[in-house]
This record gives C-alpha cells, structure tokens and sequence, in this order.
C-alpha cells in the first residue's frame, strides 16, 4: 500500500506539469481543462442563483466593461507570446452581486464575481482594472486547479503517514504535526505565491489594456487603510501583507508600462 501510494503521488507530480505561458515555469496541475471547468461554470451559475445579481446599473457595466478589455489584453498578450488559442475553452463572465463583504474572486474558465462591498475601495475604472487583472490572472494561471492538485497530494501524505505508521498515539502526533507543517509550511506558501503571481501578471495585462499599473499600489493602500492594519501575520496568511504587494506593485509597475508600450499603449487610463 504504502509503494502503490509512493507511486502513484510521484507519478501524479510527474505527468502533471503545464507551462505557465507568463512566467514560463512548470505548474502542478492534475485537472484539464474539460474536467474542471465544466464543474467552475455549474458552480458559478448555482452562485449567481442563489445571490442577488445586478444588471444594468452603471457599476455593473463598468464590471463588465473592464472585464473584457482585460480579457481582450490577455489575449493579445498570449497569441503575440507563442500562444494562440489558450484561451478557447474559457467563458468569460462578469457579474457584480450585491454583498457588503470587500472582495472578489474568479473560478477556473473566467467565471469572475465582483462584490458591491469593493467598489468604494476601488473608486472607480481603473481601480476595478486593477482588482480585474489580478482576478483574470488566477484563471489564465490555472491557480484553482493548481491548488486543487496540491490538496489532492497533501491528502495523499496523509494516507501515506497513516498506513505506515501503526502505533495509534504516534499515528496521532503524525496528524497533528502533519496537518500543521504541511499548511504552514506548504499550502500557505503556494497559495501567497499565487497571489504574488496574480498581482504581477494582472498588473501586465492591465497596462496593456490602457489601465494605469500605478494605481495598484494605491488601491493597496486604500485596502490597509480600511482593515485598518489588522491582518494575521504573512506566514500564517493564504495572501501576501499589503506592504508587500505595495512595495511589489510599486516596483513592478515600470516593467508593465514598458510592456504595454509593445502593444503601441502609451498613456493609460
């Protein structure tokens, strides 16, 4: 049992591997695209009714709007970088839907939801482009499917410390340290790269969209300013502490200009 699990997990992180075309690393990902996205869109269309969607104020095509422009640059970006056709099976989507809570959030395909609640924190378009690009990042990135695969090993270290490990309080100290160690040390860290990651190429995608990359620092800082500086410490958190990405996104925004200025975009929104 314990060989068969060995086996398979290797062979699992072995036959997996996809290039992510914007930053040309090899990614974890046991899902393809015809299995995990058909699951994000019923989810997403189950969301949608069971929440209070609007439609037809001027916010809500403003959601839309920038989510299309986005969309639009991401794709100019990919099939003029060697990657025509990457974005055939996504359905992009963009709803705005009544809720207080600051935040918004993209399933796998590009089912994206923005919440009323972050509207006063983005103050505006590019504010929304801002939040929009990280969002669409994730999808292009495969960050869901990715951090399914890594759920999906993490479990399998568990079965495999508990078949091994007969003496029942040992087995016990197994979980508890196991359990611990394996999201401190693991899925916390994956799940802020991804962050990290979202942020730079939405910050990309963005400026070629005609979104001024500067205003990402200060959406930022708008966003410490209402938590008010409260927040777990970095490492005990799935998201990056807002002076990191501040100081990240203020470094990086020259690069995405200057990347912008390939797609013949010269001034920004």
């Amino acid at each position: 049992m314990k060989r068969l699990l060995l086996t398979v997990s290797i062979f699992l992180a072995v036959a997996a591997c996809k290039t992510n075309p914007f930053t040309g690393k090899s990614t974890l990902n046991f899902y393809p695209n015809s299995q995990i996205f058909p699951m994000a869109f019923a989810q997403y269309d189950q969301f949608l009714g069971e929440n209070k969607v609007i439609t037809g104020t001027s916010d809500a095509q403003m959601i839309t709007r920038v989510g299309q422009r986005i969309a639009s640059a991401a794709e100019r970006w990919l099939d003029a970088n060697g990657y025509p056709g990457y974005l055939k099976d996504y359905k992009w989507e963009y709803n705005l839907v009544q809720d207080e809570t600051v935040n918004a959030w993209c399933m796998p395909g590009g089912k994206i939801v923005f919440y009323t609640g972050i509207l006063p924190i983005t103050q505006g378009e590019t504010g929304v482009a801002v939040v929009m690009g990280h969002e669409v990042a994730h999808a292009l990135a495969d960050h869901g499917a990715q951090r399914m695969s890594a759920g999906m090993l993490q479990q399998i270290g568990a079965v495999a410390g508990n078949v091994a490990i007969q003496d029942p309080e040992k087995r016990n100290m197994f979980n508890q340290a196991y359990g611990l160690g394996s999201t401190v040390g693991v899925m916390l860290p994956f799940s802020r790269g991804h962050e990290t990651e979202a942020d730079r190429i939405g910050l990309q995608i963005m400026a070629i969209a005609g979104y001024n990359p500067d205003e990402a620092a200060n959406l930022w800082r708008r966003m410490k300013a209402k938590s008010g500086g409260q927040a777990p410490p970095e490492f005990m958190s799935t998201h990056p502490s807002n002076d990191t990405r501040i100081q990240n996104l203020t470094a990086w925004a020259p690069a995405a200009k200057q990347e912008a200025r390939k797609f013949g975009v010269t001034s920004f929104k």
